[in-house]
């Protein structure tokens, strides 16, 4: 197997819980808390443009977990959650098609 490509490391986690973010300064952000199997840690996204807070606990996202942790409007995100932009310019999450273990690196 070959060693990943990317400076940057994604893995697989679930959301474990998601609630709006309104006291962010960009429109439409949502906070997640995330397992990545061995630890848990949280995430901000523009997400609210196409997913409903309550519609994404469960459900299997990619991570970057070593990219540094940014405080917005006093929420620590320690990870950026991966997506791709939609027709309209929004982030639309990038997932495994099926379940797969969680902290499990992308190649």
């Amino acid at each position: 197997m070959v060693e990943s490509p990317f400076d940057v490391v994604i893995v697989v986690g679930e959301v474990i819980d998601a609630e709006p973010f309104p006291e962010a300064e960009k429109p439409e952000m949502t906070k997640l808390w995330i397992d990545l199997g061995d630890e848990e840690i949280q995430s901000a996204g523009q997400l609210d443009h196409h997913y409903d807070a309550a519609d994404l606990v469960g459900r299997q996202v990619l991570c970057a977990t070593n990219i540094g942790s940014v405080r917005i409007a006093g929420f620590k995100s320690e990870a950026l959650t991966v997506g791709v932009p939609s027709e309209e310019g929004y982030p639309v999450l990038v997932s495994p098609d099926e379940s797969v273990p969680l902290g499990g690196p992308l190649y």
